[in-house]
């Protein structure tokens, strides 16, 4: 099968750091190894990630930055490679800002996890221009909801906690959001970036949050509140939907649908979250909305207990990049999305250029495409992760009704409980597209599948045991899952009487070199 693949080569800068990162080459393996080259300070990083952070920096200094590739020996030993140039970047680095401390005059937050610094921080944040920074010292900074404008800087230091208060009315008036595919009016999340409006451009840009600190929403606590002031103003509408509230996960989906985020981008360009340790809004963490070159890597994010707990969402967003990052998330670790029928075949945005490496999901439900996919998604490029321990491992889900596609998906060098592309029967309330959604045009190469998955729902610790491999398409001609590869992959042997491999509605699915072991207790 042949892959559409461009390769990428890109970076980030503050004023003393730079983290460089590119794709994984297709002709590369495991025991490939690569060279950075700072061609001003002649320093060379080595490394068997496809990423690197150059730190020490001059600020206000431009570097040239070589990366290469050094390929593995042959097998017998023999045959040492030279260094094959993977591509320049010139890169310059930013002027420092001068720190605007919340603690100080004329703000005055308090960091004694109790007072309510809302309105001191947000003026604050006001207050940042493309000359100043945001510096929250050590401490427990509690607040409601913030918003961050363009060319913003926010830096967490070590011990420095900006907490989500667990009141609802903190994250009023509601904003136009999107949840689950469908925009609507929600409560804000604990930050706040651009605007949501399918038919504009970006309106918020060039915003860096990084430090060794942390951001926590207000979590379960936070949720249930808004979920129980949604269900009662609700409860005449919910009550009227009669049967067709099977159609949605459980009785109180509808309601939960207006909670906020731990951060929220909607509309926005160029936003890079490094270094931080991230989690507990209530619902999903970081979602990003018709939003472009959303970068996030060196983070912890955590969600245990919260229902929709999601880590990182693309949602109708392109060129966004997630790497060396970890995941204790209740729910989808990554969520990738393009909106739910009929509105997001209508507004027709696609997630393409995603890509997501070098990351740990120590439970959760790992990566999934979908089930919201109407707008379609395409090239998921998916590398040197560690999802075993997960529900999903790695998911392509779709309603049939949802229409929509998914389609050049890569996956490479990779440990998974299970690979799945396959129809679910929950989240299918709305009006049906005309035609099912098409899946298709995925490789799967250098897998290692246990055959089995972690249920962590509700503290459990629970292994079930499942097929390695399960692709069900759709019972509509012209609507089969198509195109699929896999090779080189290991899989550990079924459980008795389980299938290592399942397949139904299924056309031009190749395996080459599939191996089976014993399983790894």
């Amino acid at each position: 099968m042949s892959i559409c693949f461009d390769f990428l080569l890109d970076y980030r800068v503050a004023d003393t750091f730079a983290e460089i990162f590119w794709d994984l080459p297709l002709d590369a393996d495991p025991a490939c190894e690569y060279l950075v080259v700072n061609a001003e300070t002649l320093d060379t990083i080595k490394t068997n990630k496809t990423h690197a952070s150059l730190t020490g920096l001059t600020p206000d200094t431009s570097y040239g930055i070589s990366v290469y590739i050094v390929y593995s020996p042959d097998k017998d030993g023999s045959g040492k490679k030279d260094p094959v140039l993977l591509g320049d970047l010139k890169i310059h680095t930013k002027k420092t800002r001068e720190r605007i401390d919340i603690t100080k005059a004329p703000y005055y937050a308090v960091g004694d996890g109790k007072t309510l610094n809302t309105d001191a921080i947000q003026a604050a944040l006001d207050a940042c221009d493309e000359k100043t920074s945001l510096y929250i010292p050590a401490g427990t900074f509690l607040t409601g909801a913030l918003n961050v404008h363009s060319d913003t800087e926010i830096y967490l230091d070590e011990g420095a906690l900006l907490q989500g208060s667990e009141e609802p009315f903190d994250y009023l008036p509601k904003i136009k959001s999107r949840f689950e595919g469908y925009e609507m009016e929600c409560y804000r999340s604990l930050l706040n970036m651009g605007e949501l409006d399918h038919d504009a451009g970006y309106n918020c840009e060039n915003v860096l949050i990084h430090g060794k600190g942390s951001i926590m929403g207000g979590g379960a606590t936070l949720a249930k509140a808004i979920a129980r002031i949604e269900g009662e103003r609700l409860k005449d509408y919910i009550a009227s939907l009669g049967d067709k509230i099977k159609e949605y996960e459980k009785p109180e989906t509808i309601a939960s649908r207006f909670r906020g985020r731990l951060i929220n981008m909607s509309n926005c360009q160029n936003i890079w979250i490094h270094g931080l340790t991230l989690g507990y809004g209530p619902s999903w963490n970081l979602h990003f909305i018709y939003s472009d070159r959303v970068v996030t890597d060196h983070c912890i994010l955590k969600s245990e207990g919260v229902w929709n707990g999601d880590g990182w969402d693309p949602d109708s967003s392109t060129n966004s990049t997630l790497y060396a990052c970890e995941f204790y998330t209740e729910d989808d670790s990554v969520a990738i999305k393009s909106g739910k029928n009929p509105e997001g075949n209508v507004i027709n945005r696609p997630t393409k250029h995603i890509r997501v490496f070098d990351s740990i999901c120590h439970f959760g439900h790992g990566l999934c495409i979908g089930s919201e996919m109407s707008g379609g998604v395409e090239d998921v490029r998916l590398w040197d992760c560690d999802m075993g321990p997960t529900w999903s491992g790695i998911e392509i889900k779709a309603t049939k009704k949802r229409g929509g596609y998914v389609k050049n998906v890569l996956v490479r060098d990779i440990t998974a409980s299970h690979i799945q592309m396959h129809s679910v029967g929950y989240n299918d309330d709305g009006e049906g597209s005309k035609v099912p959604p098409v899946l298709g045009f995925c490789h799967f190469e250098r897998l290692h599948i246990l055959g089995r998955y972690l249920d962590n729902n509700a503290g459990k610790n629970e292994w079930h045991d499942c097929p390695s491999i399960l692709l069900c398409g759709f019972d509509e001609p012209g609507y089969e899952i198509k195109n699929i590869s896999f090779k080189n992959i290991t899989m550990e042997n079924p459980a008795e009487g389980a299938d290592s491999i399942h397949m139904e509605y299924c056309e031009n699915v190749s395996f080459e070199n599939i191996k089976s072991v014993p399983r790894i207790k």
